[in-house]
């Protein structure tokens, strides 16, 4: 009897440990104010380098990437947007990247609700090219944010030393 409540007493407490951990990949959220103040959203599971090769190895090159970690990374517009000279309609989305050596595309995509690697480029609304720039100071935390969170904006994507970004407007 008495190993029998030991043992229920350090599973519980394995449970609770375990419960209190902070996740590795958090979920985040960002959001815009975009044409008469309707709030367009992004919502992604944050990675952290944790001393990994990021660019190139983790985020291979000339493959489609989650842009994220864990469920794929949800995109809501409520309007009618311009993303990167792209007409995109009001909906539920999914973001993808393909990062090149040579230059980045965001992938918005109409498949929503799927785990980040169930990637399927027949429902590609469309690609678009993104502005790269190399960063002096390696970004610990992948991040996506509107800058400004008002329109014009641009939706901007921070890891390691690349931040990418792609303008963003009411249509």
């Amino acid at each position: 009897m008495r190993k029998t409540v030991l043992l229920s007493l350090a599973v519980l407490l394995s449970i609770m440990a375990v419960a209190q951990q902070k996740p590795l990949s958090p979920r985040q959220q960002s959001q815009a104010k975009l044409g008469n103040g309707k709030t367009v959203s992004v919502d992604y599971g944050a990675p952290s380098m944790r001393g990994r090769k990021i660019m190139g190895q983790l985020v291979p090159y000339g493959k489609v990437w989650r842009t994220g970690a864990n469920a794929a990374t949800q995109f809501n517009t409520p309007i009618d947007l311009v993303i990167g000279g792209a007409a995109v309609p009001a909906g539920k989305y999914t973001l993808w990247t393909l990062p090149t050596q040579d230059g980045w595309k965001l992938i918005i995509n109409k498949q929503t609700g799927q785990w980040g690697t169930a990637y399927d480029s027949t429902q590609d609304l469309v690609r678009v090219d993104a502005k790269v720039e190399q960063l002096q100071t390696p970004v610990e935390q992948f991040g996506i944010v509107f800058e400004p969170a008002t329109e014009p904006a641009a939706l901007t994507f921070t890891w390691d030393r690349t931040k990418y970004s792609v303008p963003v407007a009411k249509k």
